[in-house]
């Protein structure tokens, strides 16, 4: 049987993660920094690099040219900044991506799907998405009442799985879901989870975002099914009654143990910095910033989605009209969303791995 290859930066660590490699397939280590590499070709490959500096990265790209054989699987463990490493796992040509620290039979079951040409993230993501998509059944309904508990689930399940898979199989797993308000909302959670951590965010001020962006649309139950599946422009009245849904949203919560703050998203989410949003028409500094990075998740949420009258745009396409709103919405967290939607367009991921490596080689 063709051993497994294990690119780590750190050998003590790796030692300890081939424990359980070495239960699939025997398992040979390789430091990213030592120069000798083994002969043969490995049958799967598996690289382990907390630091993904320029210097990293480029030790990677050349090992994998020298060892890794046409169909050989890659799976690359993400470390930290979830969304520059999607980046970068892509423009090395990994077969996949899983986050370091997942359970050692989510890992096994992973390599299993990679033996089998299968996506190693789809069994964790598919569950997740699942259970986050039955939950908002139950909840985002009318007539029943919205609870803090419910929202901390869905949003433990969201993480999880940006965590475990990232935010790319998450939008897949959740494009196939027939409920437009809950796709929707289970998108940009994905991708607010997923901004969070390329942010730089501390797990409480992660799951602080994802949990506003998962709750930010819960008023378009109260908006008639007619006008949300339309398949065809709204008209003007139909547009007046849709764009109630934050009041009506924010009406729902109050007195329901929710803080002010993801109030605040609920009402917020579609103000504008200068002033041609709704419902409140607030300006610049009247807008918080949870309410800002919520609503640029949304509006790229919303062009990379289906909709009843048009198709999903491309990453490349969406993101261009999301830089287009510059001055409406706040620039800094628009440029800083960039390494987010490149995970979804090849021509955006390269851009995205030569700045990440600048970066890094600066820093």
């Amino acid at each position: 049987m063709s051993e497994l290859l294990l690119i780590t930066d750190d050998p003590r660590r790796g030692e300890r993660l081939a424990q359980d490699l070495g239960t699939f397939r025997a398992c040979r280590i390789h430091d990213l920094y030592a120069e000798a590499l083994g002969t043969g070709t490995p049958a799967l490959i598996v690289s382990d690099v907390s630091t993904l500096t320029s210097d990293a990265v480029l030790r990677l790209r050349r090992i994998l040219g020298r060892v890794r054989g046409d169909g050989v699987p890659y799976l690359f463990l993400v470390h930290g900044n979830a969304a520059r490493a999607e980046a970068q796992a892509q423009a090395l040509g990994a077969t996949g991506t899983l986050g370091f620290g997942v359970a050692a039979q989510t890992l096994l079951a992973a390599l299993e799907g990679l033996h089998r040409c299968e996506d190693p993230s789809a069994p964790a993501v598919e569950r997740h998405a699942g259970a986050a998509q039955r939950l908002l059944a139950d909840v985002f309904v009318p007539g029943v009442l919205v609870t803090p508990a419910a929202i901390e689930t869905g949003t433990g399940l969201v993480t999880r799985a940006i965590r475990e898979a990232g935010v790319r199989a998450w939008i897949q797993a959740v494009r196939r879901f027939d409920n437009a308000t809950h796709q929707h909302c289970l998108l940009v959670a994905g991708l607010a989870a997923a901004f969070a951590s390329s942010l730089g965010f501390a797990a409480a001020d992660r799951h602080r975002l994802t949990k506003a962006a998962l709750l930010h649309d819960v008023g378009k139950i109260r908006v008639p099914p007619a006008i949300l599946n339309k398949p065809g422009q709204l008209d003007a009245v139909e547009l007046s009654v849709m764009r109630t849904h934050p009041v009506l949203g924010h009406a729902m919560l109050l007195g329901c143990g929710f803080e002010d703050a993801m109030l605040t998203v609920v009402r917020s989410h579609h103000e504008m910095l200068d002033g041609s949003g709704y419902p409140d028409a607030l300006l610049g500094g009247q807008i918080p910033d949870l309410v800002r990075l919520v609503t640029v998740c949304d509006v790229y949420g919303a062009l990379i989605e289906r909709r009843p009258y048009r198709a999903p745009m491309a990453g490349k396409q969406a993101f261009s009209i999301l830089d287009g709103m510059v001055g409406r919405l706040d620039g800094d967290l628009v440029r800083a969303f960039q390494p987010i939607a490149a995970a979804f367009d090849p021509s955006m991921r390269a851009a995205a791995h030569d700045r990440a490596a600048h970066a890094a080689h600066i820093r």
